[in-house]
């Protein structure tokens, strides 16, 4: 169609360029189809492609409104578990320090049973418990070491305490006599701290079997039998608290730490069901989960040392889960130990084994064996540009829940 007013000279040139050079839409002198224009072909597509759009969109838009509520249902779902998150480590951790401190004489008994107190956490959690006016029983293998703790701390707190020599290693033998030095004791308050770690992250074949017996003996057995030992005191006074100190490395599989992450996953749930057991019964059942804190454990990762505020001294680690006691039956007892595992619990599991690998590079053994073998096959400066590539793959992966990103 041609506009009104123009030139039939610009009309039949329309008409030409449409129907080829014989005009009218005919085949050209050689017989050729008339040529289709690669633009009209491509808007063609384009429009059928919108056109099957639209009517699949149309069916389907029942679907999409329901998938809107499943993702607002999400994003709610998952905006009030940080909220709630949130305000945990808040109350945990914050708001219990602006008050007073809780009376644990009062409120569980006059003595605290803490195995593994001759170092580490075990003896900051007796030396925080005799400050709040609490006697305690001290329990370690090193009678030296035992003595001059006790000695310490009933010099500087003013209270009574006790010793048990006890290797926790040797089995169900040593069970009987650590039950006959307690029998008379109003225990309030059993600390089941003590416990073994791997020389460095290993792969389990490569694990003696004394070390798997010594996990299982001290690591499982000894707080089994320790509670069973001081728990029915407990119910007949009908009061009393009793802290088992797992790990953050629990909450996940943890790969070249697979006996040790797995017994501290059965002292977490041992906790958490003798909670449900026994809370009606007065008696209140804490789960600890602490990530690294500046012990003789945290030895293989030297990169974590230099971060002090994810890596706390025992005293003050053990200030901070002392106050939480009465309040959460399961914590970190340390509010960066927290956030971080806040984030282990979004992390995706397959990442999680990146932090393990990294505690492999700080290891002895790494260090002895792989280093030279790694930086022959990587000679120069590409060696450290690695090493410095890891340790900030693995503060990512500490450091962002990214399960929320994905």
């Amino acid at each position: 169609m041609c506009w009104q007013g123009s030139a039939p000279g610009a009309c039949a040139g329309h008409v030409r360029r449409a129907g080829g050079d014989g005009g009218g839409g005919r085949a050209g002198p050689a017989g050729r189809a008339p040529e289709i224009v690669p633009q009209q072909v491509a808007m063609a597509a384009v429009d059928s492609f919108y056109l099957l759009y639209r009517e699949i969109a149309r069916s389907c838009n029942c679907y999409m409104e329901a998938l809107a509520l499943v993702g607002a249902w999400y994003t709610a779902r998952k905006s009030i578990t940080v909220i709630c998150d949130f305000y945990s480590l808040i109350r945990l951790h914050f708001i219990p320090r602006l008050g007073s401190r809780a009376d644990l004489t009062k409120q569980y008994g006059r003595w605290a049973v803490v195995s593994g107190a001759t170092d580490g956490i075990g003896k900051a959690y007796a030396e925080e418990l005799a400050s709040r006016g609490l006697n305690v029983i001290l329990m370690s293998r090193n009678e030296e070491k035992l003595r001059t703790v006790a000695k310490d701390i009933a010099d500087t707190y003013q209270v009574e305490t006790d010793i048990i020599v006890v290797d926790f290693s040797r089995g169900r033998e040593i069970y009987v006599p650590v039950a006959e030095a307690l029998r008379d004791k109003d225990i309030g308050i059993l600390v089941n701290n003590v416990g073994v770690f791997h020389p460095y992250p290993q792969y389990f074949t490569q694990v003696s079997e004394d070390k798997l017996w010594d996990i299982i003996n001290v690591n499982i057995a000894a707080a089994s039998l320790m509670i069973h030992i001081v728990l029915p005191g407990m119910v007949e006074r009908k009061k009393g608290a009793i802290v088992t100190i797992s790990s953050g490395s629990c909450c996940k599989p943890t790969p070249q730490l697979a006996a040790f992450s797995a017994s501290k996953a059965y002292l977490d749930h041992l906790s958490r069901a003798l909670q449900y057991e026994y809370a009606s019964k007065g008696i209140f059942v804490q789960s600890l989960l602490p990530f690294y804190v500046a012990t003789n454990m945290a030895g293989p990762s030297s990169f974590l040392h230099r971060c002090p505020w994810l890596v706390p001294s025992p005293k003050v680690y053990a200030h901070h889960a002392v106050s939480t006691l009465g309040i959460s039956k399961r914590t970190t007892g340390y509010w960066s130990h927290s956030i971080q595992f806040l984030f282990a619990q979004y992390m995706p599991e397959w990442l999680w084994p990146v932090a393990s690998r990294e505690l492999r590079v700080n290891s002895p053994e790494w260090r002895a064996e792989e280093r030279p073998r790694r930086r022959r096959r990587y000679p120069g400066p590409l060696g450290p540009e690695l090493e410095a590539a890891a340790a900030l793959l693995t503060v990512i992966t500490w450091l962002i829940p990214l399960d929320l990103v994905l």
